[in-house]
């Protein structure tokens, strides 16, 4: 049976450079607004520090490999969920949302990258499943 590529080769390496500078940008913005305006809209910087979290899972997950690749998945799954769910919710709800996560809008501050990235991480992730997903590695 042939060898599928790792998830941190080829455009891989691409992707998890990517996810790796939106876990500094996610992690640094989440700890600038809640170390000093915590107060002035705790859910969109918990938000924000819970993106942050995701961001780096999925990048640490996403450079090892197949070992990681469920936890890769699930990552990538939960950013998108919460990148539908806050950037919907932060249009209908603005009074919820009076300062900005990095999922506003689906990502609108950040290009809307944050909406984009997922599902190019879950379109990869199906790219090089290991050849049997259901076993333990």
């Amino acid at each position: 049976m042939a060898r599928v590529r790792s998830t941190a080769t080829g455009p891989g390496r691409v992707l998890v450079a990517v996810y790796a500078i939106f876990a500094l940008a996610a992690t640094s913005r989440a700890g600038v607004q809640i170390g000093t305006k915590f107060h002035e809209a705790p859910l969109a910087y918990t938000l924000s520090a819970f993106a942050a979290v995701v961001y780096v899972v999925a990048t640490i997950a996403l450079a090892k490999g197949d070992r990681w690749w469920w936890v890769a998945t699930a990552a990538c799954t939960v950013e998108l969920l919460g990148v539908l769910a806050i950037g919907t919710l932060s249009i209908f709800d603005r009074a919820a949302f009076p300062q900005a996560t990095v999922w506003s809008v689906y990502g609108q501050g950040y290009l809307f990258i944050p909406l984009v990235l997922p599902v190019i991480g879950l379109y990869w992730l199906r790219r090089t499943a290991p050849a049997r997903v259901g076993s333990r590695n």
